[in-house]
């Protein structure tokens, strides 16, 4: 008898941790997934001069770096309808980060084909996206990309 409440113990002690990484595991998939998608959106906004996107979707602290400089939210929700006009574009070697429970980096390579206020955007870029948060719902804190 004592021998099987043993065992039923250590099966009991090793399973559970187990499980919760299995779980823990699923659930920040289920949350790359969700990042990777709401990033996805930033974009087609983007190709399609939509600024509301960039309104409901990132924080009023936001901040776009890039080769031209640093943006806040105002100046990207700005320039959003009239910046750039883009045929096409593609984001691949997606990499997600938990960095704690409230906030995740995504990183990856877009490739787009794009002008913006007349000039010839890079066509490849290297981006990092920090997402926060904030009353239940994720949120763009920081964008930044370089060529």
């Amino acid at each position: 008898m004592r021998l099987l409440l043993a065992l039923t113990l250590a099966l009991t002690l090793f399973t559970v941790p187990t499980y919760a990484n299995a779980q823990t595991e699923n659930d920040q998939g289920t949350l790359e997934k969700q990042i990777i998608e709401l990033d996805k959106q930033g974009w087609e906004a983007w190709k399609n001069n939509d600024p509301k996107w960039f309104i409901e979707n990132t924080t009023e602290s936001f901040q776009s770096i890039s080769s031209d400089g640093i943006s806040n939210k105002t100046e990207v929700v700005k320039g959003t309808p009239t910046g750039c006009h883009v045929a096409s574009y593609s984001l691949t070697d997606f990499n997600f980060t938990m960095l704690d429970e409230n906030a995740v980096l995504l990183t990856y390579t877009a490739t787009q084909d794009a002008v913006c206020e007349g000039e010839k955007a890079p066509s490849s870029l290297t981006v990092a996206v920090n997402y926060v948060k904030r009353d239940g719902k994720w949120l763009e804190a920081m964008y930044m990309q370089a060529p």
